[in-house]
């Protein structure tokens, strides 16, 4: 009978040391944060301006405990994305290009952060071209140009804008569509035997730091100084309210997004390299974001 009571209590003993270890790792398991978050996706425009911000926030994210990915489509297939819930945020929305985007999708996404103002845009060229200053300079010169401007991928806000220009202007100019590089490389083609060029330009661009450049002045309001804009879809908010609260708090210079698209596209260097870089050299600012 002795022996049994001794087997009994060795294995309530044991059963109970279970339930304690058990109960510990659940509460050190919440207490550290590693309990299951969502995967949040970011849409990448094929810009370089939306590269830095994404890496920066997807750094600061995965410190955060989130596992994150990266949907690369045009401007509108992303807003598209976020819309129906396939894309949780964009880091690079520009206002108010972007506004009918906002508009449209109005019950499904918010703005929820300006990443920074004074982000120009508009139609370039290299100042060379002394003689043209503004849009209407434009106006009977077409065939200088071979009446045509240089622009980025169809399906782009931009490109509808730069259409909108050139019916109120009544230029007898045609819109060529290609990727960022594609543009910047026929620019570039031109512009090494300095002939007439006008293409698509804006702020944050190495191509200010590459080429002696202009913004041709417009005063019909087609292209103002945006401010690029965080969007996250309408469920974040409840799915991720950490990672909703950091992005909220999202801030960073126009200059350290230039300063990090040269390292990028001029020093070849990794994106997720450039970016870690930024998070260790602005912890106070890091932190500020996180709320800490």
């Amino acid at each position: 009978m002795r022996k049994k009571l001794l087997i009994l209590t060795v294995l309530v003993t044991v059963l109970v040391l279970a339930a304690c270890s058990s109960s510990n790792d659940t509460s050190d398991a919440e207490s550290d944060g590693s309990e299951d978050k969502p995967v949040i996706t970011f849409g990448v425009t094929p810009w370089t301006s939306t590269v830095p911000p994404t890496e920066v926030a997807s750094i600061i994210l995965q410190d955060m405990g989130y596992e994150v990915e990266q949907t690369s489509a045009d401007a509108g297939n992303v807003f598209i994305g976020l819309s129906r819930g396939d894309i949780d945020v964009f880091m690079d929305a520009w206002l108010p290009a972007h506004e009918v985007y906002l508009n449209q999708y109005s019950e499904n996404i918010e703005s929820v952060a300006v990443s920074y103002d004074g982000a120009n845009a508009g139609w370039v060229v290299p100042t060379y071209m002394e003689e043209f200053n503004s849009i209407e300079d434009i106006l009977g010169n077409e065939e200088l140009f071979k009446n045509e401007m240089y622009s980025i991928e169809e399906g782009a806000s931009a490109t509808g804008i730069i259409n909108e220009m050139i019916a109120d202007y009544g230029l007898d100019i045609n819109q060529v569509n290609s990727s960022e590089g594609g543009m910047i490389a026929q620019a570039m083609r031109m512009m090494q035997q300095e002939e007439p060029v006008i293409f698509y330009g804006w702020r944050p661009h190495t191509m200010f730091n590459k080429f002696d450049l202009k913004f041709l002045e417009e005063d019909r309001g087609h292209f103002n100084s945006a401010s690029v804009e965080v969007i996250t879809n309408n469920e974040l908010k409840e799915n991720a309210p950490d990672a909703y609260e950091f992005l909220t708090n999202w801030t960073i210079s126009i200059d350290d997004v230039e300063y990090m698209i040269q390292q990028i596209e001029d020093e070849g260097r990794e994106p997720v390299e450039v970016a870690q870089e930024w998070v260790d050299n602005n912890q106070d600012l890091v932190e500020q974001m996180l709320g800490n």
